[in-house]
């Protein structure tokens, strides 16, 4: 439905996915299709796909809510080297494994969707670009009445279109306790950040105190990163930080980021990128255990995540 080219205005569409049992599946996979359309038995098969308006997205928002009952938005940013169906297949994997009780809304941005160092940079720059329509997508679902919040999860590069959109969202908005209390943004996840992590110092202080609770999902792992790291001038990314050495511990203390660190949870063969959607069941009893112990966004003690939205959002 959409390529990696960048195009001038949003594009709305209606996706839906059907996902086999899990007894036919591994939790945390997406099982793609060996020939379209796929077996609904066994893959992973998009029942429809639509192209629609603006005012139709938001009458789809609308009816969800009211048959559902559910008033929570998660949105979702994919990362670098994600073509549109990679973005569509994994979020729906994320929603479905999770069982998180909200509606899913897919913010896509043009990714290449290949591993090259011309189209990291490519990506890098398509990022920049989609910010300000991200931004754009937060505004309008928290105009939508029948929702009560809004929750962001980020993975990757897409990281920083989040932070980006964020940053310039809340350096618009009043920084009131009264806007505060309004605003329906509640939980932004990092997932695997591939942030410069002097540049995320600056974006979490340009917020503000109005800005919503973050967790931050890191691993020291994570190759893919320190490939980032690499072409960065070896500047360190994010997702990829000890959260117990200095100054990274007290950084994060002071701004109540709630940190879940995947290293210890490295298994043969895996990629330390995707740990917190592959490994979703294990991470999510981590959380779950860990804030249901009373710990809070002010804590500093590292641990394991996926969803601090799965505990957060309920």
């Amino acid at each position: 439905m959409f390529n990696g080219e960048r195009a001038v205005a949003t594009s709305f569409a209606a996706v839906t996915v059907s996902i086999p049992p899990d007894a036919a599946r591994k939790v945390g996979d997406v099982q793609w299709p060996a020939t379209p359309p796929g077996d609904p038995r066994t893959d992973f098969v998009t029942v429809s796909a639509d192209f629609i308006e603006k005012d139709a997205f938001a009458a789809s928002i609308a009816a969800l809510a009211k048959t559902t009952g559910r008033t929570k938005v998660l949105v979702f940013i994919h990362g670098f080297n994600n073509r549109f169906d990679d973005a569509v297949y994994r979020f729906a994997q994320i929603v479905h494994d999770s069982k998180v009780p909200v509606i899913p809304v897919l913010f896509t941005w043009p990714s290449r969707g290949e591993i090259r160092l011309r189209t990291y940079n490519y990506d890098r720059e398509s990022a920049n670009y989609s910010r300000d329509a991200l931004e754009a997508l937060l505004a309008t679902l928290s105009s939508y009445s029948e929702i009560t919040e809004v929750n962001v999860l980020a993975h990757s590069m897409g990281n920083w279109v989040a932070l980006e959109a964020l940053r310039g969202r809340y350096m618009r908005s009043a920084q009131t306790p009264a806007a505060r209390r309004a605003d329906k943004i509640k939980n932004v996840l990092l997932v695997a950040p591939d942030v410069d992590v002097d540049v995320f110092r600056t974006q979490i202080e340009r917020m503000g105190p109005a800005r919503p609770r973050i967790g931050l999902i890191v691993s020291q792992d994570d190759r893919a990163l320190g490939l980032s790291s690499l072409i960065s001038d070896g500047v360190p990314r994010l997702g990829e930080i000890n959260p117990n050495l200095e100054p990274y511990r007290s950084e994060l203390e002071r701004q109540r980021i709630l940190v879940f660190d995947l290293t210890s949870m490295a298994k043969s063969g895996d990629d330390a990128h995707d740990r917190a959607f592959t490994d979703v069941t294990s991470v999510m009893g981590m959380i779950t255990q860990r804030l249901s112990a009373g710990q809070t966004l002010g804590d500093r003690q590292a641990a394991h995540p996926l969803d601090v939205a799965n505990t957060l959002l309920k």
